[in-house]
């Protein structure tokens, strides 16, 4: 998959409405983690440099019916302009006349952010007559929210229809290592899957099974290939529509996957719960999976450590609860210390690379989960399919 480059373009004098992902998690008003905007910073800069007035538009959250207060893009207007060092105004809509009139009036080295887009219903639906009025605020248009790039909707897809449009460094990046890990990898190539269902993975694990060289499963997911090889699996969480599959990827892929010999186990799904070490093959009845052991933890560092390129989708375990986040850890910590290119796909993994530490010593950490997911499954991602329609 490949897109149009802002490398390629002359944007002096140009109003450049750059779609940009400024989802990001808010406590009180206040934002607990700005990388999705320091992402971003890269493509404002470079517009600026050349000469470009900038457009910057975003959702937030999942707000209904209209705007509500605690979806305003405020908080991160007001995180914009220190980063950028000058005022981003926030502007009262994203569409209508008011909106038009400021932004026809931007000069070169001038930078605005439209309130939530997701504030009209057209957005998601991606509605012609929205995307049109969007267009009509600017000259060209960038897609920089790789997050959202799996979504066609009318900001990050519908609106390439009307004007000349290009990726921007963040996507450029996320094509870049996303695309290098799957089709022309370092290898060894290791893939780590976690997370709770099966079924949930199935398009990803059909995808990249025949190019890895070794897969390791953890997280909820275990437990549907253990029940699979006739384990009992207590109260864990199974995916009973998929053992079927999980046997027959078993049975065809013996020496690919690699899957836990010990579990963190617990009478209940609570962080206070007093948890025990047992082997797979030894699980009680009445207890709950809620990670992998440590000497699983240990085998899954050690075929880290020896890959060229690891890629890392989904938590072995419940890692928001410190009993239950060994597992987790080790992974990213052997990641952290492995020479391999090392990706991590968005989500819940980059949230736990995140509070673990480990973030920075990553060779790349997905700004989008769904995105990344649906990229590394090899579909085609509607908001960079969309871009180059337009000549300039």
């Amino acid at each position: 998959m490949t897109a149009p480059s802002i490398r390629d373009f002359d944007f002096s004098g140009k109003r450049v409405l750059v779609r940009c992902d400024f989802n990001v998690p808010l406590e009180d008003g206040k934002i607990t983690d700005d990388r999705r905007i320091t992402e971003a910073i890269p493509t404002i800069t470079f517009l600026l440099e050349k000469g470009a007035s900038v457009i910057l538009c975003s959702h937030l959250g999942r707000p209904k019916g209209g705007p509500a207060p605690e979806f305003s893009l405020k908080p991160v207007a007001i995180r914009l302009s220190g980063l950028l060092y000058k005022e981003v105004p926030l502007l009262p809509d994203c569409v209508g006349a008011e909106v038009e009139a400021v932004c026809k009036g931007l000069k070169a080295g001038d930078v605005v952010l439209l309130e939530n887009v997701r504030f009209h219903a057209e957005e998601e639906k991606n509605d012609p007559a929205f995307a049109q009025q969007l267009a009509n605020l600017a000259d060209f248009y960038v897609n920089d929210a790789f997050g959202t790039a799996h979504r066609a909707h009318a900001s990050t897809a519908g609106v390439a229809d009307y004007l000349p449009s290009a990726a921007g460094f963040l996507i450029d990046k996320e094509i870049e290592y996303l695309g290098k890990a799957v089709n022309n990898p370092k290898r060894p190539l290791v893939a780590v899957m976690g997370g709770s269902k099966v079924h949930d993975k199935i398009a990803l694990i059909d995808n990249m099974l025949p190019k890895v060289d070794r897969l390791l499963i953890g997280g909820g997911m275990v437990f549907t290939f253990l029940k699979a090889q006739g384990m009992e699996i207590g109260k864990s969480l199974l995916d009973a529509e998929s053992v079927e599959y999980a046997a027959g990827l078993l049975k065809e892929n013996p020496d690919k996957i690699l899957l836990p010999t010990d579990i963190v186990v617990a009478a209940e799904f609570k962080p206070d719960s007093p948890a025990t070490v047992v082997a797979t093959d030894s699980m009680p009845g009445d207890q709950i999976g809620l990670d992998i052991g440590p000497a699983s933890s240990e085998a899954f560092a050690k075929v880290i450590l020896e890959a060229g390129t690891v890629i890392w989708n989904g938590p072995m375990g419940v890692f928001e609860m410190d009993a239950f986040a060994g597992g987790t850890k080790a992974v990213a910590k052997a990641m952290a210390d492995s020479e391999a290119l090392t990706i991590v796909g968005g989500g819940d993994s980059a949230a736990a690379v995140e509070k673990f530490g480990y973030a920075d010593d990553m060779s790349h950490v997905s700004t989008g989960g769904g995105a990344s997911l649906e990229f590394l499954e090899g579909k085609q991602l509607p908001g960079i399919a969309a871009l180059g329609k337009v000549n300039p």
